[in-house]
């Protein structure tokens, strides 16, 4: 029995891992899907204050209130920010890293400068303030390449604005991400994701590191739950 922490990326919650929890349950493994303050139905709490020291704490507290040791924390995405600066607070927590077309840090950086500068440019451009908090709105499910329609329906009823502050915190950690656990990353290629393109081309230079492509989309853990159970399932541990 393994037991992991799934940490959802922009405009998420735990909610988005719902489908690949319960296969994971349903195969005798404890799971834990926790939503970040201000998204989700953590919505309510959203402030100005939110930053990535906020989504940080949030995973640490989890972990430490659960008494979970020998995690398998999986960072989707932007969610791999936070993975990584939970493993590095909680190094003896921490079995193995998974950063599934996550985003790896470079510490006292912020994600921002990670992204392509159009990119950036346009979330900026379209950020609004929302009860004070500056924040990004939520993609158009529709326009992130999927084309089932219950499944970009149960999206847009779900997804929340996003604290534009945690994309531009620097991220303070004690070591860097090449010198933290044992770590496995997943990259997506079917297609590849622009802002993850970065993390993956980073991630297959590391010594040590178990990397792996597989020809899933950047949505994968809700649109082929299955194989991505399948694949943390096969991670060498």
């Amino acid at each position: 029995m393994n037991t992991y922490v799934l940490v959802h990326g922009l405009f998420l919650g735990g909610w988005c891992w719902g489908p690949l929890a319960r296969l994971l349950t349903a195969n005798g493994h404890r799971v834990f899907t926790p939503t970040q303050t201000g998204l989700g139905e953590r919505r309510h709490l959203l402030s100005p204050t939110i930053g990535m020291d906020t989504f940080i704490q949030d995973l640490v507290n989890v972990i430490e209130f659960e008494e979970l040791n020998r995690v398998i924390l999986v960072g989707h995405s932007f969610g791999g920010m936070a993975a990584a600066g939970t493993a590095d607070a909680l190094p003896e927590r921490i079995r193995h890293l998974v950063y599934l077309d996550g985003a790896i840090p470079n510490p006292d950086h912020a994600f921002a400068e990670q992204l392509p500068q159009d990119i950036l440019a346009q979330r900026l451009a379209e950020a609004k303030e929302i009860h004070g908090t500056r924040c990004f709105l939520p993609m158009d499910p529709a326009q992130m390449g999927i084309k089932s329609q219950d499944v970009q329906n149960w999206l847009r009823r779900h997804m929340t604005p996003h604290p534009v502050k945690t994309y531009l915190d620097p991220i303070q950690m004690r070591l860097p991400p090449e010198q933290g656990p044992a770590c496995t990353f997943i990259r997506c290629t079917k297609p590849y994701y622009p802002p993850a393109n970065v993390s993956g081309e980073r991630a297959q230079k590391i010594p040590g590191w178990h990397y792996r492509e597989v020809a899933v989309s950047h949505g994968c853990i809700f649109l082929t739950p299955h194989k991505v159970a399948r694949l943390l399932q096969e991670i060498p541990l």
